[in-house]
């Protein structure tokens, strides 16, 4: 019984990483309450799930058609004159730090384990711009698998107490 469990919470984990009004959290939490299925089983799917679909969009954004020549090219040049034109240089300043800190092994894993556990940021863009950074996709995996599997075993046994 507990294989078809796991088989539903790791669909459900999966669908959850990729489109965001599928709620892991919420998921994991009415079973606990509702004790439907195991909760440490649920939890352990969805991690396994969410995990699965966060490494998909990582290397859909890593592997998109024509990402190597975009590398390459310079961005077209603003004019700083116009608010839109500073905005737009704003955020182009943005990006690249937060790509050069996904890309520092010193900041990559950290930034992506908190954001895995904790949601701040929020781990959607976190895939995204890891994807696009040079981070490796094997820190990048090892950090979606722990620091979601702490939350949601944490949210399951949590809710299984009472």
């Amino acid at each position: 019984m507990w294989v078809w469990q796991l088989v539903l919470a790791v669909g459900f984990g999966i669908g959850s990483a990729v489109v965001p009004f599928m709620n892991a959290e919420a998921y994991v939490l009415a079973l606990g309450a509702t004790n439907t299925l195991n909760p440490v089983t649920a939890a352990i799917g969805v991690t396994i799930g969410q995990t699965i679909g966060k490494v998909a969009m990582f290397l859909a954004v890593r592997y998109r058609p024509g990402y190597a020549a975009h590398k390459h090219k310079e961005p077209k040049a603003l004019n700083l004159d116009t608010r839109w034109g500073r905005l737009r240089q704003r955020n182009r300043d943005l990006s690249k730090r937060l790509l050069d800190a996904m890309s520092d092994s010193r900041w990559g894993f950290p930034v992506t384990l908190l954001s895995a556990f904790v949601g701040v940021p929020p781990l959607y863009g976190v895939a995204l711009i890891g994807g696009a950074s040079r981070m490796r996709t094997v820190v990048f995996t090892v950090s979606v698998l722990i620091g979601r599997g702490a939350r949601f075993i944490l949210l399951a046994l949590g809710v299984s107490m009472f």
